[in-house]
C-alpha cells in the first residue's frame, strides 16, 4: 500500500514501512524505497508492505533545490513504522536535525528494523545506533566517515550491509540491491523475483559484491559473461565447477575468473553457489519438503550442505524457511 499522506491508514497486519525524507535528501533512493515497498504487487496475491513518508518540515526542499516534497506526514509517522528508512544526502558534513536523530533513536530502542542507503549511514551513525556494528556507505565518503565514527566497523567496498536489525546500502543502484534482499529476507525468494521482474532489476547481486567494477562494460563483445551465465543456470543440478564453467566459456580459469572479478565484482564459485541456493529457496517455497531432494536439484550434493549454507546465508536453516516461505506458511 503506497501512501504517504497524514491520511494514510495502516493495513491490519501488514509490515510497515516509513520513509524519513529530510532537506536535500536524494531522490534516487527515496524512488528505489517506493518502487520497491509502496507500490501494490497484485502478481503476488497480497499486500507486501503499507508504506508512507514523513519528514520533520511540512515543505521539504530535495536534493540541490531541484524540487520541494510537500503533502506528507509528519515526523510521528516514524513512530508507526516497522522498518525506518533514515535520510540520505550529499552533504554529509552537515549535522542531521535532532528532531530526525530523536526519531532513528526511537524506532532502534523500541526493535524497528533501520534501513539506511548511500549516505544514510551517516544518518544512522549520528544517531549513535551504529556503534560496534558494521556498516557500509557510498566508497567516495568512506574515509569521512571512518574520521568522524571510528566506532563502526566499515565495510566500504561492497553492495550492502545486513548487520540483522540495521541494514545499510552503498550508494545509487545499491538501494534496489539491498531492497530486494528485504523482500526476500520477508517474503522469500519467488516473491522477491516477482519484484525484481517488475523493476527489470537483477534479483539477486550478493551484498559481498564490490561497489563497482573495474570495466562495467566489456572491451569486446565476445567477453561477454551473459552466454555462460545462462548455460549454467539451466545445469544447476549439475556437477559444475570453476574449470567447466571456463570450458563452455573457451577461456582458462584464471581468465573467468578476472571476468567474473571484472565485470560481475565477485568469483565464478561464490556466483555459483548464490545462483544453487537462490534455486534451493525457491524449490522449498514451491512445496519440496525432502530436503535431500532440493539439495539434489539444486546443486549443493547434501542435505547437510544445505542447511549450512542456508544458515549462512539467510540466517535460518531449512525448516524454519520452510514454516515461513513454505505453502501454508506466511
Amino acid at each position: 500500500m503506497a501512501k504517504g499522506s497524514s491520511q494514510s491508514v495502516r493495513a491490519a497486519n501488514v509490515h510497515r514501512v516509513v520513509v524519513i525524507v529530510d532537506e536535500n535528501s536524494n531522490p534516487f533512493e527515496l524512488g528505489c524505497a517506493t518502487e520497491v515497498f509502496g507500490l501494490r504487487r497484485p502478481e503476488t496475491g497480497r499486500d507486501l508492505y503499507d508504506f508512507g513518508l514523513c519528514s520533520p518540515a511540512p515543505r521539504t526542499l530535495m536534493r540541490d533545490g531541484f524540487f520541494t516534497l510537500t503533502g506528507v506526514a509528519g515526523l510521528e509517522a516514524a513512530d508507526t513504522a516497522d522498518t525506518l528508512i533514515v535520510p540520505n544526502r550529499p552533504d554529509v558534513e552537515v549535522p542531521r536535525r535532532p528532531a530526525v536523530l530523536d526519531a532513528v533513536r526511537r524506532a532502534h530502542a523500541r526493535g524497528a528494523r533501520l534501513i539506511g542507503f548511500c549516505s544514510g549511514a551517516f544518518t544512522l551513525a549520528e544517531a549513535g545506533v551504529l556503534d560496534g556494528r558494521r556498516a557500509t556507505a557510498h566508497w567516495q565518503w568512506a574515509d569521512s566517515f571512518r574520521s568522524r565514527f571510528p566506532a563502526v566497523h566499515l565495510e566500504p567496498d561492497v553492495l550492502f550491509v545486513d548487520d540483522g536489525d540495521i541494514l545499510t546500502a552503498a550508494g545509487s543502484a545499491a538501494a534496489l540491491d539491498l531492497g530486494l534482499h528485504v523482500v526476500r529476507r520477508d517474503h522469500g525468494a519467488e516473491i522477491a523475483n516477482a519484484v525484481s521482474r517488475r523493476l527489470v532489476f537483477a534479483a539477486h547481486r550478493d551484498g559481498g559484491q564490490r561497489q563497482f567494477v573495474e570495466r562495467p562494460m566489456p572491451d569486446l563483445a565476445d567477453e561477454s559473461l551473459a552466454p555462460v551465465l545462462a548455460w549454467a543456470q539451466e545445469r544447476l543440478d549439475a556437477p559444475l565447477t570453476v574449470s567447466s564453467l571456463a570450458a563452455r566459456a573457451a577461456v582458462s580459469p584464471a581468465t573467468l575468473h578476472r571476468r567474473f572479478r571484472a565485470q560481475l565484482g565477485t568469483t565464478p564459485l561464490a556466483w555459483l553457489t548464490g545462483e544453487r541456493l537462490a534455486l534451493a529457496c525457491r524449490l522449498i517455497e514451491r512445496g519440496e519438503s525432502r530436503f535431500e531432494v532440493v539439495a539434489r536439484r539444486s546443486g549443493l550434493g547434501t542435505a547437510a550442505n544445505l542447511r549450512m549454507l542456508m544458515r549462512r546465508e539467510t540466517g535460518i536453516n531449512p525448516s524454519a524457511y520452510k514454516r515461513r516461505f513454505g505453502p501454508g506458511g506466511k
